[in-house]
């Protein structure tokens, strides 16, 4: 099996680079079915996009750091959802939260969260993006912040639902 990381215009990229995952080999599929224009979508000129975003080192060891569809293009910058979750999920307040990318008019995106608090626990939206803005590029720090009372959103496999709390945010009230 061929692996290959590259960017959005299928140019491939140097050892250590992140972008999109892509596979070639006799053992992957051919195809979906009755579904040419997802077919189309998902294979080029005999490559998977997987849809993975992640790096390959120089040993050959493939890493997945994100979902492309969970990563927001912030004024022309990649920020990747889990890493942000990461740094939030290090605060000692926060039981769980979902990083997602809202529209924006000049920026094309930017970063929000939902963020639910630990019983008995605290935090402002101000020191949540601090806690953020120690550890990560100031792009990367949630411009809106949430806090949610219910546990967030999930479907039957347990992941959750960051399309169901994007657009609770992004519904204009009647």
């Amino acid at each position: 099996m061929q692996v290959a990381v590259r960017d959005p215009d299928g140019n491939d990229l140097p050892t250590g680079e992140v972008g999109e995952i892509w596979f070639a080999g006799p053992n992957l599929i051919r195809g979906y079915w009755n579904r040419p224009e997802a077919t189309a979508a998902a294979i080029v000129d005999g490559w998977l996009r997987t849809g993975d975003i992640g790096r390959v080192d120089d040993e050959g060891f493939v890493f997945v750091e994100d979902r492309v569809t969970d990563m927001i293009l912030r004024a022309g910058e990649n920020v990747y959802c889990a890493e942000v979750e990461a740094i939030i999920y290090s605060h000692p307040s926060v039981h769980e939260a979902a990083v997602f990318g809202l529209p924006h008019e000049r920026l094309g995106e930017e970063v929000a969260v939902s963020v639910m608090l630990r019983p008995g626990h605290s935090l402002t939206a101000a020191e949540l993006q601090a806690h953020v803005g120690e550890h990560l590029a100031a792009f990367k720090v949630p411009s809106v912040v949430e806090f949610v009372t219910e546990p967030l959103p999930r479907g039957a496999t347990g992941k959750i639902h960051k399309r169901t709390l994007r657009d609770n945010l992004t519904e204009t009230p009647a």
